[in-house]
């Protein structure tokens, strides 16, 4: 996950999960999080403060390290209409309509945006982002590779 997060971007979750971990011991608990949420005027419930820890409370111990907290910041900008955005550049990157990015359609992008990329190289970021082994980039392997879902 954290690979596919600019250093700016890990620079602000740090920043945002250290103003949440008020007692300072490197995780947000269900009372950290309770109080952020009320100072944004919401009033979520124990079970809605709990469901939001267990979305990505990888090692279900009830709290967020930050590791976790990145994982959800993740979620929530996924889960945000970027999605439509995201759905619009992956239509114009695949310029046949097929659903899938090749490898020529990347190269097309990078060319027309004046970078230079060696074959071998648009090869590399195909393989990357390709979960299902097919040589191509779907739109959700697209998405994860954006946002780091």
């Amino acid at each position: 996950m954290a690979e596919f997060l600019t250093p700016e971007q890990l620079q602000e979750f740090r920043e945002v999960f250290n103003s949440l971990d008020s007692d300072g011991d490197e995780k947000i608990d269900s009372t950290e999080l309770t109080m952020v949420l009320k100072c944004f005027g919401m009033n979520p419930t124990d079970a809605e403060i709990q469901d939001i820890i267990n979305e990505v409370d990888l090692d279900g111990n009830g709290t967020l390290d930050f590791e976790e907290f990145a994982q959800l910041m993740c979620k929530k900008m996924a889960d945000t209409d970027v999605d439509e955005e995201l759905k619009n550049a992956f239509d114009l990157i695949d310029l046949n309509g097929n659903g899938r990015i090749s490898a020529p359609e990347l190269k097309r992008l990078f060319d027309s945006a004046g970078d230079k990329v060696t074959d071998e190289e648009v090869e590399e970021m195909i393989r990357e982002a390709d979960l299902d082994g097919d040589g191509l980039i779907d739109i959700d392997e697209f998405k994860r590779v954006t946002y780091c879902e």
